[in-house]
């Protein structure tokens, strides 16, 4: 697999403002798979003019980045093209259980062959045969005609919000 190799495993910091006295700090592989597993995610992108602009999609978390597609006339795409920072979000809609994530990063479009296959392949793997892509000239082609540009949020920090026992964790990313 060409993919980028996964970056170090995050720095983390338990955050005791926002956390209760008996909690510690969450663990990165729980983390992971909470995105890993993950059927919804909100991506967080900024308008030209400054104004935030968010919208649900669905997407993959794979080798230490978060994988999503849009159309190249989609404002995500408009705004990305001006600035590429961008923060996924994913949870549960839920106050006394469960974890929300917020992955800040950079989000480049990616355009190799060998990555969008196994990106494509992910997304088959995650959401089934309705998600389907070809991959054809650097981009995902769906047979109802869509096609669409691939991109690759690398995080610089994420922050995990725990419930039960309520906790903020901070993951500072190297670079």
């Amino acid at each position: 697999m060409s993919a980028p190799p996964a970056p170090a495993r995050p720095e983390s910091h338990l955050d005791p403002r926002y956390s209760e006295p008996a909690a510690t700090p969450a663990d990165w592989d729980d983390v992971q798979t909470a995105l890993e597993r993950a059927e919804l995610y909100w991506l967080s992108t900024v308008r030209t003019s400054g104004q935030p602009h968010v919208t649900p999609l669905i997407g993959v978390w794979s080798s230490g980045a978060f994988w999503f597609c849009t159309g190249a006339r989609e404002q995500k795409a408009h705004n990305l093209a001006a600035n590429p920072r961008a923060t996924a979000v994913t949870g549960t809609n839920s106050l006394r259980n469960g974890i929300d994530i917020a992955v800040e990063g950079s989000a480049q479009s990616v355009h190799e062959e060998l990555q969008l296959r196994t990106v494509a392949a992910a997304y088959v793997a995650k959401y089934g045969e309705d998600w389907a892509f070809e991959v054809r000239d650097g981009h995902f082609d769906h047979p109802d005609g869509g096609r669409a540009v691939v991109y690759r949020l690398t995080p610089t920090t994420a922050y995990a919000y725990t419930k039960g026992t309520y906790s903020q964790t901070r993951f500072t990313f190297e670079g």
